[in-house]
């Protein structure tokens, strides 16, 4: 499966903010969209990007205060990225390897949209659901269509 494939499926999405925006913006933002994590853009380029984890790690646990705390001085600013044509066996890897939890999609540098651990692990499952019922099938005594 591609990441184009799970873009296809829970659509492209894209939610942002500045990098000169207040944390507080961008935890307010999160909250009421039910997410946990916001891309950085500032003149449509990608920047960075901000999580629960890093609102509680650099701003909560260092005593800092949202409100006069700009996203930049906190945000994550090596993003590791795929591209729609990647194998979502490759953003497993990225994601285990690294300790991250989401991936934005660039194509031609163009953001494309952004995938979860969450859309990621659905999708194994799906395929290995699919695998399981056409083993079954064989062994039931119909053919195998892999």
């Amino acid at each position: 499966m591609k990441v184009i494939d799970l873009l296809n499926k829970k659509g492209n999405e894209i939610y942002s903010i500045g990098s000169d925006d207040t944390v507080y913006d961008a935890i307010k933002k999160m909250s009421e969209l039910g997410i946990g994590v916001l891309l950085v853009i500032d003149d449509e380029k990608l920047n960075g990007i901000i999580s629960e984890r890093d609102y509680r790690d650099k701003v909560i646990l260092k005593g800092r205060h949202s409100k006069n705390t700009p996203v930049k001085d906190i945000m994550t600013s090596s993003v590791f990225c795929v591209n729609s044509n990647d194998d979502v066996k490759l953003c497993m890897k990225l994601m285990t390897e690294h300790k991250i939890r989401h991936l934005p999609v660039l194509d031609d540098n163009e953001l494309s949209g952004i995938i979860s651990i969450g859309d990621v692990v659905k999708s194994v499952i799906d395929q290995q659901k699919v695998e399981i019922n056409s083993l079954r099938n064989y062994i039931a005594g119909g053919s195998y269509p892999g």
